[in-house]
């Protein structure tokens, strides 16, 4: 005899399952009948057009349509371009800048693309129109050309402008936002002050830079370009263009950070009533009558004085010391040069005030590259400052991706991601290299494998003993290469010198 539980339970099941057969039948699956009848009637349009803006049911397809046979995919004339016959593992860069119909073909890969195409990217794009080989899987996007983010004009025929890069724009770049910003000859960047830690280096010209901290000292320096400076969150200053003008790039430590949410000191102004203004100054309101209507943001400005001692403002804490500058001359710094090019490092080992903010500036010659490495405990934010490279993103176990970047591109490469940049063109590549750090640190894979021992290599990787005799136990940064972008043998021989052979 069942329990009365169980009697409770067989009845609950039944009312359970004569709920679900008695539930209403979806509408629009596959199979299933389709009810359009409370969907609105046909548009109107303009009198006295007889068409209509719908085909007729005839057109719904079945039992084999006739078709247009004679409509081809074909595409004629094009030509390949030095490489893209090779085996695509080899991966050679492939160099559409001037070919006019560039196709989606490496080795016996791909087919040809008769359009609609936009020809321009295809052409700066190469490595992604034809990847290599050896690229697998999914890799989030690591570029941004800053040339496709809206340009903000300042307030005045000779004020300036900024553009800039954050997650809206580059989606993976969740730690870093960067902003480009020109200021026209004497032009104001407006008082202000930021949520986030602004990092900057100066691409072009010159300017003046003021501030005042937390514990009221006060700070002026004259930057030129490849200098830098650093504003911790929330420390105020003011920007102002020499005579030549300046443009400077801004690293800002949110992937969210918006140039658009900056606080100024007009908006401060306007945003609190008069009454308390004049209250907070000790004055009267009529004092803010002609206070700036709206935000200045970038504005024409006055020539500064040459002596930069008549704007040196000192209170009773006197100004800033040395060895908490928020400016850092970078361009005075000796590259250290190294076989295919020289790099730059700075970090608060040497400019201590920029808090967890590191950097390398490299310069790699033609057919160099950076070496294979990847970044401990940072994010990669990287801006190109000249010339034109390629990028390998390696995400680990099996996805990797392809990207070419030109001069005033953001990159960006997620930690401990490996990566490369080599240089694909005629010119010297410089580059910044920006992490979220306290010292520059990254992981060279040559060096890691010429420290391992030997017989572990081999057994893994199965390399030639001539090969891991020559693996370096020094970090080489650079290594040098062949503008030849064909050139497969990068042999060095015994003296010393390269043997490059195609």
């Amino acid at each position: 005899m069942r329990s009365p539980t169980s009697i409770l339970s067989i009845l609950l099941a039944k009312c359970l399952v004569h709920s679900v057969l008695t539930l209403p039948v979806p509408q629009g699956g596959y199979g299933k009948s389709i009810n359009n009848d409370d969907v609105p009637g046909v548009p109107d349009g303009p009198t006295g057009v007889a068409a209509s803006v719908y085909g007729s049911e005839d057109l719904l397809g079945q039992d084999g349509n006739p078709v247009d046979t004679a409509d081809t995919t074909q595409v004629s004339p094009y030509s390949m371009v030095p490489g893209q016959e090779a085996d695509a593992d080899l991966g050679l860069y492939l160099d559409f800048t001037n070919s006019p119909n560039p196709q989606p073909i490496r080795g016996q890969n791909g087919a040809t693309d008769p359009g609609p195409r936009n020809y321009n990217v295809d052409r700066i794009s190469s490595d992604l129109l034809a990847r290599p080989g050896t690229d697998n899987g999914d890799v989030p996007n690591s570029k941004w050309p800053l040339g496709l983010s809206t340009t903000r004009s300042g307030v005045g025929k000779n004020s300036g402008w900024a553009r800039q890069q954050n997650i809206n724009e580059l989606p993976s770049a969740v730690s870093m936002a960067g902003v480009d910003m020109r200021l026209a000859p004497n032009a104001y960047r407006e008082l202000h002050w930021h949520s986030a830690n602004e990092w900057s280096f100066i691409m072009n010209g010159s300017a003046r830079v003021a501030t005042v901290n937390e514990n009221g000292e006060s700070f002026i320096d004259d930057v030129q370009a490849g200098d830098l400076w650093f504003f911790p969150a929330g420390v105020p200053h003011s920007i102002q263009a020499l005579d030549q003008g300046v443009e400077f790039l801004l690293v800002f430590n949110q992937g969210y950070f918006s140039e658009d949410d900056t606080d100024l000191i007009s908006e401060l102004f306007l945003r609190n009533p008069k009454e308390v203004l004049a209250k907070n100054f000790q004055t009267d309101i009529s004092d803010f009558n002609n206070i700036p209507s709206d935000q200045l943001y970038i504005f024409p400005g006055n020539p500064a004085p040459k002596d930069i001692a008549e704007q040196t403002m000192v209170g009773p804490n006197g100004i800033l010391p040395k060895n908490q500058s928020y400016t850092f001359h970078l361009s005075q710094q000796t590259p250290y040069e190294v076989p295919g090019g020289s790099v730059k490092i700075v970090d608060p080992t040497t400019f201590h005030i920029a808090n967890n903010f590191s950097a390398a500036l490299f310069t790699i010659k033609p057919g160099a590259m950076r070496e294979i490495h990847w970044h401990l405990t940072s994010d990669e934010w990287n801006f190109f400052l000249a010339g034109s490279a390629r990028v390998t993103v390696f995400s680990g176990p099996t996805n990797s991706r392809t990207f070419d970047f030109q001069a005033g591109d953001v990159g960006y490469v997620p930690v401990a991601d490996s990566h490369y940049v080599e240089n694909t063109g005629s010119e010297d590549v410089v580059y910044l290299e920006v992490l979220q750090a306290p010292k520059y640190a990254d992981i060279s894979v040559g060096q890691w494998l010429g420290l391992t021992p030997p017989k572990v290599v081999a057994d893994t990787l199965h390399l030639p003993q001539s090969l891991i005799d020559r693996l370096p136990k020094y970090k080489p940064f650079i290594v040098p290469g062949n503008p030849n972008m064909t050139t497969t043998n990068f042999t060095v021989d015994g003296g010393g010198a390269r043997g490059y052979r195609r």
